[in-house]
């Protein structure tokens, strides 16, 4: 199934540019695993060790915060997109 990927500037070195990727993946952690396969190195900065999202980031599936979901187990469907946020801090 084909999955939308929106990825921030700050990844965009991992994906020869590109802020537009098409991935497939039934769930947010096979997800992680196949941007790894298409772009080496990106799933070292979206995961820790454990393989949960790292702190500052945010993601979403169709606009919903998977952390209210179901995290990284959260189940994707063709046409599906998720956006990759960095977190913001201000002060």
């Amino acid at each position: 199934m084909s999955v939308t990927v929106l990825v921030p500037t700050a990844l965009q070195k991992f994906t020869d540019n590109q802020a537009v990727l098409e991935c497939n993946a039934s769930n947010i952690a096979e997800l992680f695993d196949s941007l790894e396969t298409a772009c080496p190195g990106i799933k070292s900065r979206l995961c820790d060790e454990a393989g949960a999202p790292r702190r500052f980031l945010n993601l979403y599936v169709n606009s919903e915060d998977i952390r209210f979901l179901e995290g990284i187990a959260t189940t994707l469907k063709d046409g599906d997109e998720v956006s990759i946020v960095p977190a913001v801090a201000g002060g």
